[in-house]
């Protein structure tokens, strides 16, 4: 091969490779187009769910305050007539009753946590006994209330009490058609649906009521809000909705059950029936759940509420993000806030007089109300809600005036006053 052939030879290689070369820049270029676009593409489609989720959430704050107009503008005033549609046994000593509109005309809407409050005539006693027991079910049920009551028996460590009258008397004497006195739905304790942030729902016994309320408001409205559901029994013969939890662990991603038995039976299955073995504590929150960073919702009996709210506080949750149920003597004891104790005049302490009981006490400035007083001084008072709604530790005034720690959901009758918001200005005589 001649010296022209053999450079003709090498120009071609050289072109041949420079075209290959353009080539393989041309398709780098295109793949690096694609990608970019594709990334665009998934861009836009990120932005656009976004948009849509928040779309999704404006719709249901709006359907929430929609829900809380209807509330607001349907409830009724005083008692209204209930029919007990439906008795179902729970589990031992626990019934849920559905309660339909005796008039048959529409519900209101409640917030998930409230309560209701009944006016009982209960043979035997000379005037209506009043308590109050949470709303065990989802709003979303528009055409009755349920609520599951649990017959309380006499305190452990005080058998000579009799057992719970009001409890007692849902579970032992009333039937299906019987007829009941209801106020509409109300309370401070509940969760509100148009907010987003993660919940943890602890629960002890009976406690779980609210707890359900809350939680089937949160999968019946399609919400993927994150709740973590903790619930404490002795075992299943004790544990309220046992078949339903089981039935639901694990359908949703949002929503992680654990329940707690601190008495299994030797049928009980753990991983099956329940999850831990003992009693609900900060210490099993620490180990499940990825941060403290949540709100907080408790119910169940005093020593229950106590601990476990002591203790997420001593974890570092704030206070404010602490949220409990309070009926009867199942509350927190917690001390007056400053602003509280400062309504006390300065100097000697007032004198709190109880009349029927024929019993004076010095006032003592850390406590809370003058239920919390009364009790702690062994004197009996009726109370319900504990939140100024019920009505029913209403007590006369004899001489002496009290300062509300909260405005009272209704107006108070003249010469009264509702001991569990409110404490003495100075000397005070009330009718207990």
């Amino acid at each position: 091969m001649n010296p022209a052939e053999i450079e003709i030879m090498r120009q071609a290689s050289f072109a041949s490779a420079v075209g290959w070369l353009f080539l393989g820049g041309l398709g780098v270029h295109l793949v690096l187009q694609v990608v970019g676009q594709l990334r665009n593409l998934k861009w836009q489609r990120e932005q656009e769910e976004m948009a849509r989720e928040r779309l999704r959430w404006e719709i249901k704050a709006a359907s929430a305050q929609y829900v809380q107009v209807q509330q607001s503008s349907a409830a009724w005033n005083g008692f209204r007539k209930f029919k007990i549609a439906q008795k179902q046994f729970e589990c031992a000593g626990v019934f849920s009753f559905f309660l339909v509109p005796h008039d048959g005309k529409p519900l209101p809407p409640f917030k998930p946590g409230q309560y209701l409050t009944f006016q009982l005539n209960i043979p035997g006693h000379d005037k209506p006994v009043v308590r109050c027991y949470s709303i065990s079910d989802s709003p979303f049920h528009t055409n009755y209330y349920r609520v599951t009551i649990k017959r309380e028996g006499a305190p452990k460590d005080k058998p000579g009490v009799p057992p719970g009258l009001a409890s007692s008397y849902f579970v032992d004497r009333l039937r299906e058609g019987d007829i009941l006195d209801v106020k509409a739905p109300a309370g401070h304790f509940y969760l509100d649906l148009a907010q987003p942030q993660p919940i943890v729902l602890l629960s002890g016994g009976v406690g779980i009521t609210p707890m359900l309320s809350m939680m089937n408001a949160i999968i019946e409205s399609g919400s993927k809000r994150e709740v973590w559901f903790f619930h404490g029994a002795r075992n299943r013969l004790e544990h309220i909705q046992r078949s339903y939890l089981m039935e639901i662990a694990g359908q949703y991603e949002n929503i992680h059950i654990h329940i707690c038995y601190s008495q299994p039976m030797a049928e009980d299955v753990q991983g099956r029936n329940f999850q831990h073995h003992g009693r609900l504590t900060v210490e099993l929150l620490k180990s499940l759940l990825p941060s403290n960073n949540f709100q907080y919702f408790l119910c169940g009996n005093g020593a229950f509420m106590q601990t476990l709210t002591t203790d997420l506080e001593a974890w570092g949750v704030p206070e404010s993000a602490i949220h409990f149920e309070a009926f009867g003597p199942a509350s927190v004891k917690k001390k007056a806030a400053p602003a509280a104790a400062a309504m006390v005049l300065t100097g000697p302490q007032p004198q709190i007089t109880f009349a029927k009981s024929g019993k004076v006490f010095a006032w003592e400035p850390a406590m809370l109300n003058l239920l919390d007083f009364a009790r702690e001084k062994g004197i009996r008072l009726d109370s319900g809600c504990c939140a100024g709604s019920c009505g029913s530790c209403l007590v006369a005034i004899q001489s002496g005036s009290v300062d509300y720690l909260k405005k009272p959901d209704s107006s108070v009758e003249t010469g009264s006053c509702l001991t569990c918001i409110c404490r003495p200005q100075g000397d005070l005589v009330i009718d207990a």
